[in-house]
């Protein structure tokens, strides 16, 4: 009977060992200052990623995604530091998700691993790192931004349909533009030719176009920007 009473093992003891042991590892202090930190740096990045947006649609969705991973990345590192087990349970956990969202520019890769950084950096405790690293990096990201290039490339796409209109085309597209260079040529058949040509306005003159529209046996004038992606 003696025995069976040293052996026997209370909840309440469980839960203590298991439960109150990991919650001494940090205070409810340490848990508020380091998601309000990292709610104040999600912001921050959420508004970086405002400003500096030059792509062709704006997500609001995504931006304010940045706030939430961030908020998360470091509620998991605080999860990780507090119990090895946990750590290896995470891993496991995220080695199984699958992301298969598209990401269209590529700055937003920067972002994404800016807003995941800084968690993980909240979580371990590297307030001034975390603080000093996102002001630069901000600071960083603003600049270059702003910082615009005095050609812009534009490709303009048209259709002809012989060889004689194809070098009047040419020439007239030489003349009215500061620089070009013939990127690709389509032969059709009897459909005509298709010219992809990269060009580089005049003072974003784009007159020229109007004038090769009203060339007989051309068709099609299309001009299009481009930044890494064709930008209608």
């Amino acid at each position: 009977m003696d025995n069976m009473n040293d052996t026997t093992i209370n909840f309440s003891d469980i839960f203590k060992s298991s439960f109150l042991d990991k919650m001494s590892n940090f205070t409810v202090t340490d848990i508020l200052i380091a998601l309000f930190l990292s709610i104040a740096v999600g912001l921050f990045i959420y508004f970086i990623y405002k400003k500096t947006f030059n792509g062709v649609m704006y997500s609001e969705s995504f931006s304010m995604s940045l706030v939430a991973m961030t908020v998360i990345t470091s509620v998991m590192i605080l999860a990780i530091s507090s119990n090895i087990i946990i750590s290896l349970g995470m891993v496991g956990a995220l080695s199984i998700v699958r992301f298969r969202t598209a990401i269209k520019e590529p700055t937003d890769i920067v972002f994404l691993f800016w807003s995941i950084s800084m968690g993980v950096v909240i979580g371990a405790g590297m307030i001034p790192l975390a603080v000093i690293g996102s002001i630069v990096i901000g600071i960083m990201l603003v600049v270059f931004s702003n910082k615009k290039t005095r050609e812009n490339p534009y490709v303009l796409v048209l259709t002809v349909e012989d060889e004689e209109t194809e070098k009047q085309v040419l020439n007239h597209v030489r003349q009215s533009v500061k620089r070009s260079l013939l990127k690709s040529k389509t032969l059709y058949g009897v459909n005509g030719t298709e010219l992809t040509i990269e060009v580089r306005l005049n003072n974003q003159d784009t007159g020229f176009i109007n004038q090769l529209q009203n060339m007989p046996k051309v068709h099609q004038v299309m001009m299009v920007s481009f930044n890494g992606e064709y930008m209608a």
